[in-house]
């Protein structure tokens, strides 16, 4: 799938959002801005972007964002349009789970965190965002096939099954990504008007550094997790930033405002192996 164009990543120094950096790179973009709140974890996403990158003329850099600090969320969407012009591709996938605990023993203080980085912070990233694609000139979405029309831009929310279901013990998380996937339908009916495309990603238990964290505090809670997808393994972030390279690329011209389950078949419903009915 090609990509020739410029992106910002949030959150692009770990996990998907590192895949979605080196699949961009590998796709073809042009330009690229790795954000991150840890700038090391960045720079070393800039480093093997460079490495995989196909256009010979590709750049990357590197900023610190916090996406729940306003002043930060608007330095870092400033750089990019200033560095390379404009913004054809952006990727929201800062987040955070918290404490895994029951609804009565869950504090407030870890509920408003969440609230702060994954809903805030998905509100500020769309609203600068959104700002630069709708003033920025409209390219032909294919040269080769004229009818798809005009864009300015795409934007791709990285939200969860838990924007669908509930999760037990994860109340502010399963909050936090409901309001992830409002967002992006929002953000998509306000946009439309200026041809920029907002979508969202909704994976399961991905082999990232945050269940990683989980698996290694509780092993038993590695199979517990595996237990309930029917494919049987965690996905790679790979296999997420794939789904994402879609959602930005020509090939999606036609979806907006809308969501892929990309789940392993979990939310199909209760997942039962075998029933003995042979």
């Amino acid at each position: 799938m090609e990509l020739t164009g410029f992106a910002f990543v949030i959150g692009g120094g770990s996990g998907i959002s590192r895949a979605v950096c080196n699949a961009f790179a590998q796709c073809g973009v042009r330009g690229l801005l790795v954000a991150d709140i840890d700038l090391e974890a960045a720079i070393k996403t800039a480093t093997e972007c460079k490495a995989v990158a196909t256009d010979p003329s590709f750049r990357v850099e590197t900023v610190h964002i916090d996406v729940s600090v306003p002043d930060l969320v608007e330095h870092a969407t400033k750089r990019m349009a200033e560095t390379f012009g404009r913004i054809d591709y952006c990727v929201n996938g800062a987040g955070i789970l918290g404490h895994v605990s029951d609804i009565a023993t869950s504090d407030l203080a870890t509920f408003k965190r969440v609230l702060d980085i994954n809903v805030q912070g998905t509100f500020l990233v769309l609203k600068s965002v959104s700002t630069v694609m709708a003033s920025q000139p409209p390219q032909l979405v294919d040269t080769s096939l004229p009818a798809r029309g005009v864009t300015r831009g795409a934007i791709v929310n990285i939200g969860s099954i838990a924007s669908h279901i509930a999760l037990p013990q994860s109340g502010q998380y399963v909050a936090s990504k409901h309001a992830v996937l409002g967002l992006t339908k929002s953000a998509a009916m306000d946009n439309i008007k200026h041809n920029v495309r907002v979508n969202c990603v909704c994976p399961s238990w991905v082999d990232t550094p945050m269940i990683q964290a989980l698996v290694t505090k509780d092993p038993q809670l590695g199979q517990k997790m595996l237990s309930t997808v029917p494919m049987g393994r965690f996905a790679v972030p790979e296999e997420i930033a794939d789904v994402i390279m879609f959602l930005c690329s020509s090939k999606s011209s036609w979806v907006n405002g809308s969501y892929i389950m990309a789940d392993g078949a979990m939310t199909l419903g209760p997942y039962i192996p075998d029933l003995g009915l042979n």
